[in-house]
């Protein structure tokens, strides 16, 4: 008999066996359930590392020639790269490397290092130390931003809690990866010298660097080994405190000594005194906390919740930490929505199986294969390393379906088997035997559908691997459980219906008899149903084109991120006062929970004529608009404040670029020709701001910056002995914040830093009473005896390159009203490229972002 030594056969002989093992699946997938790692989206790691270098008071071009070119040199010869950037500022340069998706990110580190070494010959010696990477993922947003803040305490001793207590002490809890501090001002001891002093005692700013160097050291001592015992040398060497250092004699005068407190005022300060954030309206530092990969956001975002009580009783009382942004409250929030709908969607399908098999056992049956598929299918997400997320969860949701129609297969053939007057179990085994083949097919095509995704390279893939498993895992699950446990169940309670004699048609037999109608009609009006067949497929066509395209939608994460840009010259106090402005205009919307804002070169900023905001927005629930509509509310009332714009996206769960950005799409000009990439990056940008499609449209050249160039007369400076090297020197250690020195404590190390005056510093007429020591004479000569200062003339604030070529990013976002989106956006970039008419030398190229726009690869 057919059906018969089949597994269905097996089982519905074995119904202890089969339903014992049934239970450890839903055992096996319960326990999975709560261990598996709570995430947005799938894991995308994409293997970048990103390379750090200082050198405090170098120009960006210096910085772009002399630090950025040879390590963009090294760096070219690593294999598996695909893309190179670096922006370099002043005292500051940042490489971002971007590699293969395939190339293990633990050995492009290795290989980042090596090139770092072979390149550490061909860096300016004065670097205070060798350029450093870490690794990031552009793909992973922040789990928890935190805000540290205070009314009384000063900023360099809160940066000091922030970095050495908070930050060391959340990133050993489980999960927490890695911790950026932006606004921070690390301690540093600053020694501000009077050129005017220095002059008429006869003494340069080198002899203050060399004597401070000679005299605060910590170095090895040894130790006294003696017969009984061995006693450790230990000397009072480091110097700690600001008075400590005012009290060095750098000199003598008159066999009297001169003092550095003589010279200059030596304070407490932090590193760099051009930075600052505030929380709110009270100044503060952020920390910005990243996952360790694969780690649940939710728990981990937890720990470190749990762990902030304790931390927060070792801080002054006076210091507040405070939740700036915690991206697990939209994270449970999509999840626990996607998993309603998860419910609703089960409930509506046994609603409508009880509505149409008209029988509450086959009803039954069929519930149980379903609940054993879903929940089984958490324990295969388990052991393929899955995590929890919106992805994977609407997989389940779709997959409900082929689930149930398994199931239904099977135990609508037993129940016609049931009809014909078989026994329940013959019936059972025979139905089961019957439609094996069947549901196998059906399920093996339904499978076949998810495989173009299961080897989808790139991002994509990335994303769709996971959705495309566990649909296709569920689904077959569903065809075992099916195929095992229906039969099981059939033969143990469904009975075979009885139909009385003058029964009235049910609802089942009625939904049919119009269906059968409606046949008839379609079948005797073949060629109006063609029309309606060509109508409805040239409506489908007709939607594809018109819908607007991207790669992934703009969410709504309920956590905004600002860029400001201001006029390239413009000096720190400046700046401040109008940061705060924008920030008095962010804090009056009503749906602002709390937000932080910097100026200052800090983490991604390089450059003093940017600043940073992280805005946080209410509940869902609580606010009136969308993250974008908060954008588009507030824009206007932004651009009300003179000198400045604040550039605003919503922040989004994957971001595909490998830098900040100050809009949803980004695109990249470069050349050989640094004059005619501007030129043509300018009439670019103009021409994108008269097309109705773009808005927000800016470029990062940022020309307007201020330089003072001093032409060195190389002849006269050899009469005096001097070189152009001394020239530099001395200019360096007036005005390049210069790291001379440093001091340890049991907890951190902090630096002295040499500069002139803060009233001299930022004055040209300084220079003219600028001296160095001739090696020749002794005397001192004035620079402007040696040099020639020019006027100021404008110059770049940052340069970037892509590749190793100069480059500019132009970054814009899509009008809503504008109909077409993404298509709309291609097709205006033919017209505006022919209006510049673009030379060859100008190369453009769409960079990498969760929606991209390309111009067409015709260059007429």
């Amino acid at each position: 008999m057919k059906g018969h030594g089949s597994v269905s056969a097996w089982c519905v002989d074995h119904p202890v066996a089969t339903v014992l093992l049934t239970f450890a699946l839903v055992l096996l997938g319960a326990i999975a359930f709560p261990r598996l790692p709570v995430a947005p989206l799938p894991e995308a790691e994409f293997p970048t590392i990103q390379v750090s270098a200082a050198l405090p008071g170098a120009s960006p071009d210096t910085m772009a020639s002399s630090v950025a070119t040879p390590l963009e040199v090294q760096f070219s010869a690593i294999p598996g790269m695909t893309q190179m950037t670096s922006s370099s500022a002043l005292g500051s340069s940042l490489l971002t490397l971007q590699f293969t998706l395939n190339k293990s990110i633990d050995t492009a580190a290795q290989e980042v290092q090596a090139a770092i070494n072979t390149a550490a010959g061909k860096l300016p010696k004065d670097m205070p130390t060798l350029p450093t990477w870490k690794k990031v993922n552009p793909a992973d947003s922040p789990v928890l931003i935190l805000s540290i803040s205070s009314t009384q305490m000063p900023g360099t001793e809160l940066s000091d809690y922030a970095e050495t207590l908070l930050a060391r002490q959340i990133s050993q809890i489980d999960g927490v990866g890695q911790i950026n501090i932006t606004g921070q001002q690390r301690p540093a001891i600053r020694v501000q010298a009077s050129a005017d002093k220095l002059a008429a005692i006869g003494l340069t700013l080198a002899d203050i660097r060399l004597a401070i160097q000679q005299t605060s050291l910590n170095l090895a001592k040894g130790a006294l080994y003696g017969e009984s015992s061995i006693s450790t040398l230990s000397t009072n060497d480091q110097l700690f405190h600001p008075e400590e250092y005012g009290q060095l004699i750098v000199s003598y005068k008159d066999g009297a000594p001169v003092h550095l407190q003589d010279v200059a005022r030596v304070v407490n300060g932090s590193e760099d005194a051009y930075v600052q954030a505030w929380s709110g309206d009270q100044p503060g530092v952020n920390l910005v906390i990243s996952r360790q990969p694969g780690a649940n956001i939710v728990e981990t975002v937890d720990r470190i919740q749990a762990a902030l009580p304790g931390l927060e009783a070792m801080l002054p009382a006076s210091v507040q930490v405070k939740v700036l942004v915690d991206r697990t409250q939209t994270i449970r929030a999509s999840l626990h929505e996607v998993e309603i709908t998860l419910l609703i969607a089960v409930l509506l399908v046994v609603a409508v199986m009880a509505l149409f098999l008209r029988q509450w056992s086959a009803t039954l049956i069929v519930s149980a294969v379903l609940g054993v598929s879903l929940t089984a299918s958490f324990a295969l997400m388990y052991v393929l390393g899955f995590s929890l997320n919106n992805l994977t969860l609407v997989a389940i949701v779709v997959a409900v379906g082929f689930v149930v129609d398994d199931a239904i297969v099977v135990v609508e053939n037993i129940h016609r088997h049931l009809e014909a007057g078989d026994g329940m179990r013959e019936a059972a085994i025979k139905g089961a035997g019957e439609i094996g083949f069947t549901v196998v097919s059906i399920s093996f095509s339904l499978v076949a559908a998810f495989i173009p995704l299961l080897f989808m390279g790139g991002v994509v893939g990335r994303l769709f691997k996971e959705f495309a498993l566990t649909a296709t895992s569920t689904i077959m699950i569903s065809v075992v459980v099916s195929l095992t446990l229906a039969p099981t169940l059939a033969a143990l309670f469904m009975r075979a219906p009885v139909h009385p004699a003058h029964a009235k048609p049910g609802f089942g037999e009625r939904l049919l008899a119009v269906y059968e109608r409606g046949l008839r009609k379609a079948l005797a009006h073949q060629k109006l149903m063609l029309g309606i067949f060509g109508l409805t497929l040239s409506m489908a066509i007709a939607g594809y084109i018109l819908i607007p395209k991207g790669f992934f939608p703009v969410q709504d994460t309920g956590f905004v991120l600002g860029t400001t840009e201001a006029a390239a010259d413009i000096s720190y106090p400046d700046m401040v006062k109008k940061h705060q402005a924008l920030a008095e205009i962010v804090a009056a919307d009503p749906a602002v929970q709390a937000f932080s804002h910097s100026v200052g070169v800090s983490g991604s900023n390089q450059t003093i004529a940017n600043g940073r905001f992280w805005i946080s927005l209410k509940n869902r629930g609580d606010r009136d608009v969308s993250a974008s509509a908060f954008i588009d509310r507030i824009r206007p009332q932004l651009m009300k404040v003179p000198g400045i714009v604040l550039y605003l996206r919503a922040g989004q769960d994957i971001n595909l670029s490998s830098g900040p950005s100050r809009a949803q799409y980004q695109y990249v000009l470069k050349s050989n020709d640094g004059p005619t990439l501007s030129t043509w990056t300018q009439r670019l940008t103009e021409k994108l701001r008269s097309n109705p499609a773009f808005r927000d449209i800016s470029n990062d050249l940022q020309l307007g910056g201020s330089i003072t160039h001093i032409h060195i007369d190389r002849t006269a400076a050899a009469r005096f002995g001097l070189t152009a090297s001394d020239v530099d020197e001395a200019l360096y250690d007036a005005f390049g914040q210069r790291q001379i020195n440093e001091f340890q404590t049991e907890i951190n190390q902090y630096n002295v830093i040499l500069e002139l005056d803060t009233q001299q510093r930022g004055k040209a007429e300084s220079l003219n009473y600028f001296y160095l020591r001739s090696p020749l004479t002794g005397e001192m000569v004035p620079l402007s005896a040696l040099a020639r200062f020019d006027a100021p003339t404008i110059g770049p604030l940052s340069i970037a390159h892509d590749g190793m070529f100069p480059a500019a990013n132009l970054s814009f976002n899509l009008a809503p009203a504008w109909p077409w989106a993404m298509r709309s956006s291609c097709s205006t970039r033919p017209r505006a490229r022919s209006a510049c008419q673009r030379p060859s030398a100008a190369i453009s190229r769409a960079r990498p972002r969760p929606s991209k726009a390309r111009w067409p690869a015709s260059r007429t």
